[in-house]
């Protein structure tokens, strides 16, 4: 008999019962299967290619009604007439969505006793319809003896079924969320800065007070809110709290010595960032930010210390700082020729959401940029950056306090306009090295006086990922912060370089520990003020 021949394979190669016996046209089987969720603990008992939970077919387009539809099984398999009888007689086998079989497979008793059901499942059908002619006594005996056999494993089965579904009910019903998703970052961090003097903006050695050393410890929150509508739209929102109190003022006396994390609000939550990226087309994408957004989320920075709970200690270790000179209201688009070239353009506004004169959208502080990014050869990446500045006259900050004072303010606060231009480079010369590089150069002008002032910045930056583990990351930046190199009011006389190291040693998927530390010679591009030293240790938790 033919169920003889089922048993006959059975007890050669349980693999060859259990792919054959489940049918895609069956309800029982086939249903208990599409309820069972990826994290599931049938799922986690049962080898990950098992027809019964991953590949195999509920279409019924794919029963198979000859044996021959099975790529990998010949005639001169020793177990082909078996397959054949159940194929032909019981329409008991089917094969996975390729059209195998992987007959030598091995199978768990929880796969064998599913199939199993199924096979059952298509006996009483066929006694259900009339066609009990075609199962013989003795195979309804051995059908018996399968059922006693495997009573315990369908019972089991049936459990944790009724079990999952229980639970994926009670998450429906609680879910925070069908469309946003909930992730944060806290960042402990102690640091110091040390050297002899305070540096002194106004070029007078004798009057910079004693540099305050102390060391300190803060944090710094996260939490945003990641939601997407259709799939491929993008919409954050993102509050911080933070009280990092950055060595500024009379801390160190230059913005030199900014950290890339520092800043205080003393724990007080805000909107830090809010935005909402959305595909016009397969080439065209906008980005519109009615509160904040850096810039690094509408262009290619080609950084890989842009991210501040991750990457570089320091503010201007983290790309070039033309890219710091836009901030506030966006309004961005993003044209992508091929995977090779692209084009980005946007406008930023400082003060969008305030109506009075020297404000507003258009009549307050704007930037327009705009960035040919491209790949000449392979693991090389080339961006050519330009942006348009203009200050009414309120708060200039041409570098957003990464350079010197006078690079910040060349004219003093009163009404400034600038065009810069930067060239950003990255080489991946393998997957654990990448030498990457800036040079940054602006045209600053007085609309008051009509002086102009040339200002450069530079910098070169090694990185190291997965260096003495997965996850980990050693850097080094060398560099010259925003300079004003010429101008007929006042130039920087001297140069500053920057020199960093950090490493970040990655703990586990969620803290990492990232010492480091960094130093800025003749501080404010005066070589009468002592080089200053700052170091941190930043551990960064995610969740």
């Amino acid at each position: 008999m033919v169920l003889r021949s089922l048993l006959t394979c059975l007890s050669y190669s349980p693999a060859i019962l259990i792919v054959g016996l489940v049918l895609p046209t069956l309800a029982g089987e086939v249903q208990v299967s599409n309820h069972i969720q990826p994290e599931s603990p049938i799922v986690a008992d049962i080898q990950p290619e098992s027809p019964v939970v991953a590949e195999f077919s509920t279409d019924s387009s794919s029963q198979l009604t000859s044996v021959s539809q099975l790529s990998d099984i010949q005639p001169t398999d020793w177990a082909f007439q078996a397959l054949r009888s159940l194929v032909e007689r019981y329409s008991c086998i089917a094969g996975y969505p390729n059209s195998t079989y992987r007959g030598n497979r091995a199978i768990t008793r929880y796969e064998f006793a599913a199939g199993l059901n199924a096979c059952l499942d298509r006996v009483n059908e066929l006694i259900a319809t009339g066609t009990s002619s075609l199962v013989a006594k003795e195979d309804l005996a051995t059908i018996q003896k399968l059922q006693q056999e495997f009573a315990t494993e369908l019972a089991v089965i049936r459990s944790r079924v009724d079990t999952l579904e229980v639970k994926t009910a009670e998450l429906e019903a609680h879910q925070f969320s069908p469309t946003a998703k909930l992730s944060g970052e806290a960042i402990f961090a102690i640091a110091g800065a040390f050297g002899g003097k305070a540096a002194d903006r106004d070029n007078n050695p004798n009057n910079n007070p004693k540099l305050q050393d102390n060391v300190i410890l803060g944090d710094r929150i996260r939490l945003s809110l990641d939601s997407s509508f259709t799939g491929k739209d993008f919409l954050k929102v993102r509050l911080q709290a933070r009280n990092l109190t950055d060595f500024l003022g009379n801390v160190t006396g230059t913005a030199m010595t900014r950290l890339s994390f520092a800043g205080s609000e003393n724990n007080q939550e805000l909107i830090d960032e809010l935005y909402y990226y959305f595909p016009v087309n397969n080439k065209l994408s906008v980005t519109v930010a009615p509160v904040k957004i850096e810039v690094d989320r509408m262009v290619k920075t080609l950084s890989l210390f842009k991210f501040t709970g991750s990457g570089s200690l320091s503010m201007f270790g983290r790309f070039n700082p033309i890219y710091r000179i836009t901030g506030g209201a966006a309004i961005g688009a993003n044209y992508e020729f091929n995977k090779h070239t692209s084009v980005n353009i946007a406008y930023t506004a400082a003060n969008a959401n305030v109506p009075t004169s020297q404000n507003g959208l258009f009549d307050g502080s704007y930037n327009i940029l705009a960035q040919l990014f491209f790949e000449p050869i392979k693991n090389v990446g080339v961006g050519l950056t330009y942006v348009n500045t203009y200050y009414p006259g309120n708060s200039v900050d041409l570098d957003k306090g990464v350079g010197s004072t006078l690079a910040r303010r060349p004219f003093g606060n009163v009404a400034t306009s600038a065009n810069s231009f930067g060239l950003e480079t990255s080489w991946r010369i393998n997957p654990k090295l990448v030498l990457a590089g800036w040079a940054g150069y602006s045209i600053a002008h007085s609309e008051v006086s009509g002086s102009d002032a040339d200002i450069l910045n530079y910098a070169v930056t090694l990185a190291f990922p997965d260096l003495g583990g997965k996850g980990n990351l050693g850097g080094f930046v060398f560099g010259m912060p925003p300079k004003v190199i010429s101008s007929r009011v006042a130039e920087d006389k001297d140069t500053s370089f920057h020199i960093e190291g950090f490493y970040r040693f990655q703990l586990t998927d969620n803290i990492a520990v990232t010492p480091g530390v960094f130093v800025i010679t003749s501080p404010e591009h005066n070589s009468n003020n002592d080089t200053i030293v700052v170091g941190t240790v930043r551990t960064t938790f995610t969740f």
